[in-house]
């Protein structure tokens, strides 16, 4: 071809049944390909392909990052957050954890994006915190995020300080998420028995003690000899779990799909936001509101300090790196061993 042929969308290139926003594919007149990333008339980012790759959503989400947004000119909190994607800070996080601040970040801006980040100070970001009483966590998140941001703001001389480092947490509210009682788990097993996708779902959360995010990559190929393979999403940590003879029964019973054993209503693994909220949905209907998939793992991590684990046998299960986060889960059921210790010595 003498002349570069132009084409608005990927899918009829490449077979994609949905075509990438802002991506064009051009072929020179040796009929090689190449790959644009072009909001409208502005500039153009070549990208690396084939579209799909790693390599190509790698260089296409940097360069959507890059690109200004309406609402995105001087020097504003959008601006900064735009910028801060495309750090190396914020490029060697777990995708997941990129995926999760983002949001939060995105969310904020909605909110905050337009005032000038060289003029925030620490009483502005009180002010901010104020607005999140009812939801210290929630703050607790956002500001930890905010302190990277500006901690890159700082490291290239954007600003001087860091206001969000000079104001405190929240407290967070008693408790946290909400650990699953034996009650309730009995009345989850008598709504959804065995055979049910969702008795398989909370099998895997409470007898493994996994993240969500962890569980919806477990299949087959994982369990090898009694034994389950799981590289955590959000550590890198690989572990290897016994397969209790209950939870090898559920599964032997259960439907399940071919790479992953749980598979949503088209056959296709979960996503780990979309499995959090199709396992509500399921203890919704049996009754449970204040349950949810996180609770499973904290109610593992009880159930082993109520047996007796120690902090490292659990940590062995579960995957954390400090005792500090351990001790978060097994708190209640500390208590509950040393107050039921000392009555008997009262008792005896």
């Amino acid at each position: 071809m003498n002349v570069l042929t132009r084409c608005q969308s990927t899918a009829t290139m490449i077979g994609m049944k949905v075509p990438v926003k802002n991506v064009r594919v051009e072929f020179d007149r040796y009929g090689n390909e190449r790959i644009y990333y072009r909001v409208r008339h502005g500039k153009r980012t070549r990208l690396r392909g084939p579209v799909g790759s790693p390599e190509f959503w790698s260089d296409y989400n940097q360069a959507a990052s890059m690109t200004e947004q309406p609402g995105t000119k001087g020097d504003t909190l959008r601006v900064l957050c735009v910028r801060y994607y495309g750090s190396a800070a914020y490029k060697q996080l777990k995708a997941s954890t990129r995926n999760v601040r983002r949001n939060m970040l995105d969310r904020f801006c909605e909110a905050h994006g337009h005032k000038r980040y060289a003029q925030l100070e620490p009483r502005h970001c009180r002010t901010i915190r104020d607005t999140y009483t009812e939801t210290p966590d929630a703050w607790n998140n956002l500001r930890k995020a905010m302190i990277q941001v500006f901690k890159y703001a700082v490291e290239y001389d954007l600003v001087a300080s860091n206001p969000f480092a000079q104001v405190t947490k929240l407290k967070s509210r008693p408790g946290g998420i909400h650990a699953w009682t034996l009650d309730e788990i009995a009345r989850f097993e008598a709504r959804h028995p065995i055979g049910t996708k969702a008795r398989l779902a909370m099998a895997l959360l409470l007898y493994t003690g996994q993240r969500r995010g962890d569980v919806v990559g477990m299949g087959r190929q994982h369990i090898r000899d009694g034994w389950l393979r799981v590289t955590q999403q959000k550590t890198g940590k690989a572990l290897e779990l016994p397969v209790l003879g209950t939870l090898a029964d559920i599964i032997a019973a259960s439907p399940t799909g071919d790479l992953t054993l749980l598979v949503t209503d088209y056959g296709k693994p979960f996503t780990a936001a979309g499995f959090g909220n199709w396992f509500r949905d399921r203890c919704n209907e049996a009754g449970l509101p204040q349950c949810s998939a996180h609770g499973l793992r904290k109610a593992a991590a009880n159930a082993l300090a109520e047996a007796g684990a120690t902090s490292q046998e659990i940590m062995a299960i579960t995957g954390h790196e400090s005792l500090a986060e351990v001790e978060r889960y097994t708190k209640s059921a500390d208590q509950k061993r040393r107050a039921e210790s000392a009555m008997r010595r009262v008792e005896t």
